[in-house]
C-alpha cells in the first residue's frame, strides 16, 4: 500500500487490509494455545476470527468493484470525451 502512488490510503484502507487481518490471526494463534486450556472460548475466538475475515474480505471486494465502477468507468467516458472532441470541432 505505501509503494503506489496513484492513492493515499486512508484509515479505513488501514484498518481493512492490515490491522483487521493482523488482529484475526493473532486471534488464531491465541485460541490454538487458549484451547489446550478451555476448548469452548478458543472455539468462539476461532469463528469471531473467521467472521472477522469473513467481512474484511466482503468489505474488500465491494470496495474493488466500487472502485472500477465508479473511477474507472468516469476515466473511461472522460476520454471518450476528449477523444470526439476535436471530431465535433472539425466538422
Amino acid at each position: 500500500m505505501r509503494v503506489q502512488t496513484v492513492y493515499q490510503p486512508v484509515f479505513e484502507d488501514w484498518l481493512c487490509n492490515v490491522l483487521l487481518p493482523f488482529g484475526a490471526h493473532a486471534m488464531l494463534s491465541g485460541s490454538a494455545y487458549l484451547a489446550h486450556l478451555r476448548l469452548r472460548p478458543a472455539m468462539f475466538a476461532l469463528g469471531a476470527e473467521t467472521l472477522i475475515l469473513l467481512f474484511v474480505g466482503i468489505h474488500n471486494a465491494w470496495d474493488a468493484v466500487t472502485y472500477h465502477v465508479f473511477i474507472n468507468k468516469r476515466e473511461k467516458s472522460e476520454a471518450e470525451e476528449n477523444d470526439l472532441q476535436p471530431a465535433r470541432k472539425q466538422r
